[in-house]
């Protein structure tokens, strides 16, 4: 389920396909192409994911749409799980395992959330994560059309995370394509308070790319990153904060 969020993620960050005139980041060496996906995804956001996303939270009640986002995050809890084990958090899968029992059962299918009432720790991972606890690199950044940001070690990740969803054992096309678009909607209105601070940056495009491989690479590594203080307007308009002028170990004038 989580890849569907670097989907949506994907299709809402707008972008020009021209590629300014700064130097390349190193993690980004196929910047023109992802300039033209991510605005291939952008138009798609606009023509039709943002409309939705906002007609869904205009006629849908709050709870209905907190108990739409509980399902899907019930749902989710199954991958997360397996990649607990994988990792060799056992602690955390035995917290998931209970969490998707509680949920499943008293929660009513997952759309109340009594796992989180009983003080049962949520987590998050995913076969990307995995990998990038067995050592393997992230690779170059990507992003890919109708799929979102992602690299290439996230992107194969993908492929094994797709049978750990439930829905994906459902036999029949409709209930499941059904499913999909609902859970797409949910996402995306889940991210429209986004849209405000995205139009204030400079460049989109760079914004969406360092904050989304910073938060991965926080995932990666269970929170275990540097601490960097960040002028939050510096970043916004992708402009560097200037350091700081070197004491002068130079003697004070005569007076």
């Amino acid at each position: 389920m989580k890849n569907l969020f670097l989907l949506v993620a994907g299709m809402m960050l707008a972008g020009c396909a021209t590629l300014p005139d700064s130097k390349p980041h190193p993690s980004d060496p196929w910047e023109r192409f992802n300039r033209a996906s991510f605005k291939v995804n952008d138009a798609l956001d606009r023509g039709i994911l943002r409309p939705t996303a906002r007609a869904y939270v205009k006629v849908t009640p709050r709870v209905l749409r907190t108990g739409v986002s509980n399902f899907f995050d019930n749902l989710e809890t199954v991958t997360t799980l397996v990649n607990d084990a994988l990792q060799g958090k056992m602690r955390a899968a035995g917290q998931d395992t209970a969490r998707l029992l509680l949920n499943s059962t008293l929660g009513l299918g997952g759309l109340l959330d009594p796992a989180t009432q009983a003080g049962i720790a949520k987590n998050d991972e995913d076969f990307g994560q995995t990998l990038g606890t067995w050592g393997v690199a992230s690779g170059p950044y990507l992003m890919v059309p109708l799929m979102g940001p992602t690299t290439v070690r996230d992107g194969l990740a993908r492929i094994p995370d797709t049978f750990t969803d439930p829905s994906h054992y459902l036999e029949d096309d409709s209930t499941r394509y059904a499913i999909t678009a609902v859970e797409i909607v949910d996402l995306r209105a889940g991210l429209l308070d986004l849209d405000a601070q995205l139009a204030q940056s400079f460049d989109r495009y760079a914004f969406v790319r360092n904050a989304w491989l910073q938060r991965r690479e926080y995932k990666v590594r269970d929170g275990n990153v540097e601490e960097e203080a960040l002028d939050e307007e510096a970043l916004m308009n992708e402009e560097p904060v200037p350091a700081p002028a070197p004491a002068s170990d130079a003697p004070p004038a005569p007076q």
